[in-house]
């Protein structure tokens, strides 16, 4: 099966699919979601992860968890709507994707309904049955149109991330913001994609990214399942394959960016931007404006998901590789400080600093 091909969410004839990417890349196996609790355990467990792809799940998640939920009025089903949403809501506290797509799905059916009350007051009633069921649709084409944007999103970030790299370039990547991470194309692997395609013959460095893995287990996986030219290496090695002058560009994703332009991005970014400056590399973060959260003044504002510890010492071991009880700190993000970035690049162009100015500019562009 080819990379575009394997969505991360698929909403085929009513039902919701998702590929469970703790599964890869020994199998693609799709599991289908069907309620509220199936939706809460894919995001957590990270069966569906990435910032876009999430909010992508969030959308059809809250609809499929409420659409057979049976209330005698619309204020009793909006309700269980805005409190399925709360619920789905606590599933990952860090990527604003999550609580964005959830946002944007109620408000769509409160204007619905404020809409249905203002022709009640014009004398055109609408059954609460009718309107009950046309609330239903609200959320559905909502939910289909959250996904269809995304994937034009990350078309256009990889035609302007692809404007800032030139042919037989080495890029540096960590963690996953792949096609499997978004609708499709990815973020900051957009312009790997697109140029593989046109023959661009990028070299690409993939970090392992620990303790998940998820630059070994699914962008090396992606990638060469497209035919791009990667390697594989371990977090650490970062700095020698920049000193040695394999690097021309390093590429990441973001999961919340703050109003000055500091990024949260899977844990060791911020250490891989401290080695780009150092060394003279151009650091792009490649950020939808949907994950621009302008309500976050700045990087230490942003809430930082804490994972078990079990992760970093046994979960992909077949025995545990520290002491049974160990203490362990195992946040899933870092904050990479604006300072940093040389570039961000969303769908609708690149933004260069200062930040706290242009992306605000950007975001009222929307």
């Amino acid at each position: 099966m080819k990379v575009f091909d394997i969505a991360p969410v698929k909403f085929i004839e009513g039902k919701m699919l998702i590929l469970d990417q703790t599964k890869l890349p020994g199998e693609e196996v799709y599991i289908e979601a069907i309620n509220k609790e199936d939706v809460w355990d894919a995001i957590y467990h990270l069966k569906v992860r990435g910032a876009p792809a999430i909010g992508v799940a969030a959308g059809y998640g809250l609809y499929i968890s409420v659409r057979d939920y049976q209330a005698e009025t619309a204020d009793e089903f909006a309700a269980y709507v805005k409190e399925t949403a709360d619920y789905l809501n606590t599933s990952r506290p860090t990527a604003v994707n999550l609580s964005w797509a959830l946002k944007r799905m109620v408000k769509v059916m409160e204007e619905y309904l404020a809409g249905c009350a203002d022709a009640l007051e014009m004398g055109e009633a609408l059954p609460e049955e009718r309107k009950i069921h046309w609330v239903k649709e609200v959320l559905r084409m909502e939910a289909e149109k959250i996904h269809k944007e995304d994937e034009e999103a990350c078309f256009a970030m990889g035609e302007y991330g692809l404007s800032l790299l030139k042919p037989g370039m080495g890029i540096l990547t960590h963690c996953n913001a792949g096609t499997i991470a978004t609708a499709k194309y990815g973020t900051c692997l957009a312009p790997i994609h697109l140029g593989q395609q046109r023959g661009y013959d990028f070299k690409v460095f993939a970090d392992e990214t620990r303790p998940l893995l998820q630059g070994a287990r699914l962008t090396a996986w992606e990638l060469n399942k497209n035919g791009v030219d990667v390697t594989l290496i371990c977090d650490n090695m970062a700095s020698i394959v920049m000193k040695k002058g394999l690097i021309d560009a390093v590429v990441v994703g973001c999961d919340r960016m703050a109003a000055n332009g500091d990024g949260a991005n899977k844990i060791g970014t911020s250490g891989v931007a401290i080695l780009a400056k150092e060394y003279g590399i151009p650091f792009y973060m490649y950020v939808p404006t949907s994950t621009i959260d302008l309500d976050t003044p700045t990087g230490a504002e942003i809430e930082i998901e804490q994972r078990k510890g079990e992760e970093i010492y046994k979960m992909w071991y077949e025995k545990p590789m520290a002491p049974e009880g160990i203490k362990t700190f195992n946040p899933a993000f870092d904050v990479t400080d604006n300072k940093y970035i040389t570039a961000v690049i969303t769908e609708k162009g690149i933004v260069y600093p200062p930040y706290d100015v242009n992306l605000r500019k950007i975001k009222e562009n929307e």
